[in-house]
Parts: structure tokens; C-alpha cells; sequence
């Protein structure tokens, strides 16, 4: 594969970040199996520290957020939240989701990240309440770790096409 197929097909798969992807490019990953480059795709997403991760992490979207509203997030992520019927709530949940997105921002300073796909909202709103009792390191932590997620299904999804 070149490095322009390589971008063509996997360049979105980490949210609104295309120099990720050419960072796991230049790794030289194996690209035998959503399992196999999955591993490269961490490995760039865990080589990010600091003020980088903090950036990363706030590029993603707000579950069932204004954005989602106004058909502003990527196409993964639009089909992932739909998924999850994010996109279908009624007014009430809706105002949950965006009480639960500002006091979960005001705590951690970044965008609640839950691989939502094969989840309901009901079962998202107690991830969220969950997790708000997290320590601000656990929380980055836990991003991180349902950022993995999301890569591996994102993969998957490409493999499949």
C-alpha cells in the first residue's frame, strides 16, 4: 500500500487529526488486519503527552452536543452517536446530555469520549454520571482507553468496506 492509499483509506480514522495517521504511516505498520494496525494506531495515540493528548482529546466532539445537531462532526463519529440514537433524543434526555457535557468539561477540561457504538443512551448517561467521580488523571486515562476502542472499531469498519 502507498502512503497515499494508506491515507486515502485510514487518514480519518483518528477524529479531525490526518498528521496522526501519517505518523502511524511512518511507523511502517502492518496493514494485514484492523487488529494488526490497530497496534501502530495506539502507539501513536499513546506517544501523545501533555498539552498535545489535551488537544487531541478536546478535537472530539460532545456526545449528542450542538455539533451533532448542526451535522458539524465527522462522518465516524455522526454514525457512531446515530448508533447509539444520539441523534433521535427527545428534549428532555437531550438537556441531560448537555447538562452532563458542560459539568464533565468544567471538571476535566476536555469532551466526555465513550466508544458509544452497540450502547444505548441510557446506558451512556450512567457512563457519564460514573465517570464524573473520576480523578482528573483516571478520567484522561479512561479517554484514552475508549479512544482505543474507537480506533479498533473504526479499523474494522474500514477492513470490512
Amino acid at each position: 500500500m502507498t502512503r497515499e492509499d494508506f491515507l486515502a483509506r485510514f487518514g480519518s480514522v483518528f477524529e479531525n487529526r490526518p498528521d496522526l495517521a501519517e505518523a502511524v504511516w511512518a511507523l511502517g505498520p502492518d496493514c494485514g488486519s484492523a487488529t494488526a494496525l490497530h497496534a501502530s494506531f495506539v502507539a501513536v495515540l499513546h506517544g501523545l503527552r501533555g498539552a498535545a493528548l489535551t488537544d487531541f482529546l478536546n478535537g472530539h466532539p460532545d456526545l449528542a452536543g450542538r455539533l451533532l445537531e448542526q451535522g458539524a462532526v465527522t462522518e465516524d463519529s455522526a454514525k457512531e452517536q446515530g448508533s447509539a440514537g444520539l441523534d433521535s433524543l427527545d428534549a428532555a434526555a437531550r438537556a441531560r446530555f448537555l447538562a452532563l457535557n458542560e459539568a464533565y468539561r468544567a471538571r476535566f477540561g476536555i469532551p466526555f469520549i465513550m466508544a458509544v457504538r452497540d450502547r444505548g443512551a441510557a446506558e451512556i448517561l450512567a457512563g457519564f454520571e460514573a465517570r464524573l467521580g473520576n480523578t482528573p488523571g483516571q478520567e484522561r486515562a479512561e479517554a484514552v482507553r475508549q479512544i482505543g476502542r474507537i480506533l479498533l472499531l473504526r479499523l474494522q469498519d474500514r477492513f470490512a468496506a
